[in-house]
């Protein structure tokens, strides 16, 4: 029942805004809006204003980052009716040179979303008024959270005892041929654990 009335509200919303709505699923028991990113803002305003959606709450907005696709990032909103305790999700796709337009005219709270959605993937959004990092640190190079970007980072940071401040440096990794043996001990070791001769020589007492 509510796959079926979920289904219906996303069929509904599709049919009044079929110039801007791409395709409608319902999974899981939620449903998915995917939209034409230069239309967000006027799809956001028809499911916050409809009588039949009032999703009048932003409750989140994050990237999704997929290298192999020409349109990398997905940008997803997550809207909330409290009047009607029902909840959608909102996708749009863009690259890394197009700007999704700003959802801060029809949600305030967007604002902060897009800052940490900009500062992490590097999706811009225009007209935001302060598109700024917010989680790096000032003169961050790259985006954490895409999936080309290395795990250890280009710098590091530390505090220098000699220049008694904190310095920047490239990432070094003092460990980089290590070789690590993933055979389970238990199994397929030819080799003796640590304290296990212990167990041979109390067998060998008995």
């Amino acid at each position: 029942m509510v796959d079926k009335a979920l289904k219906e509200l996303g069929d509904s919303i599709a049919d009044r805004l079929e110039n801007e709505v791409n395709s409608v699923v319902v999974a899981y028991g939620e449903l998915t809006l995917s939209v034409r990113a230069e239309h967000i803002q006027k799809v956001l305003t028809f499911l916050r204003d409809d009588p039949d959606c009032c999703f009048k709450q932003l409750i989140d907005l994050c990237g999704n980052d997929y290298p192999e696709r020409s349109k990398r990032f997905d940008v997803v909103y997550h809207l909330l009716s409290l009047q009607l305790n029902q909840r959608i999700r909102v996708k749009v796709k863009t690259d890394e040179d197009t700007p999704v337009p700003t959802a801060i005219e029809v949600f305030p709270a967007a604002g902060w979303f897009e800052r940490e959605a900009w500062d992490m993937y590097g999706i811009f959004f225009a007209d935001h008024p302060d598109l700024r990092r917010m989680l790096t640190d000032y003169g961050f190079q790259g985006h954490p959270l895409r999936k080309d970007f290395p795990v250890s980072g280009f710098v590091e940071c530390r505090y220098s005892e000699e220049e008694k401040r904190v310095i920047y440096e490239p990432v070094k990794l003092t460990q980089e041929s290590r070789d690590f043996d993933f055979m389970s001990p238990w199994e397929s070791a030819k080799y003796i654990l640590p304290g296990d001769e212990k167990a041979d020589d109390k067998a060998g007492d008995k």
